[in-house]
């Protein structure tokens, strides 16, 4: 082990970091919304009963607008759901899925694939 000698106690020096938390330099009384958060919107949770049966399908041309469908808007559809009169479903007809307006005559020459329960509708067009 290496002697110190009295000249060399000198070039050791304390540490000046400090390692305490900086206190807030915030002046006054804080903004009242300062620890107001509202939760998050889950849509799966609020618009969703079955999610094993359903399905998200965003609209590609305006072939549905006449249904209320628009280029860019989101259909909800659920599998799970038993069709009734006057809804609006997404059908297969000619191997093709069209959206209709279900009525009673329809229903014999379509596959209905699901109930469109919701349209979320696109504002960037």
């Amino acid at each position: 082990m290496k002697s110190m000698k009295k000249e060399d106690i000198g070039l050791i020096t304390k540490s000046t970091r400090s390692h305490r938390v900086d206190r807030p330099s915030q002046t006054g009384f804080s903004s009242p919304t300062t620890h107001y958060s509202e939760p998050r919107i889950d849509l799966n949770e609020v618009l969703v009963e079955n999610s094993d049966a359903t399905f998200f399908i965003r609209i590609s041309d305006h072939s549905f607008h006449a249904m209320g469908a628009d280029e860019g808007d989101v259909l909800v559809v659920d599998k799970s759901i038993d069709p009734k009169n006057n809804q609006l479903v997404l059908a297969i007809s000619d191997g093709e899925f069209n959206l209709i307006r279900l009525n009673d005559s329809a229903t014999k020459h379509i596959e209905i694939w699901g109930v469109v329960t919701y349209i979320i509708k696109s504002q960037m067009k």
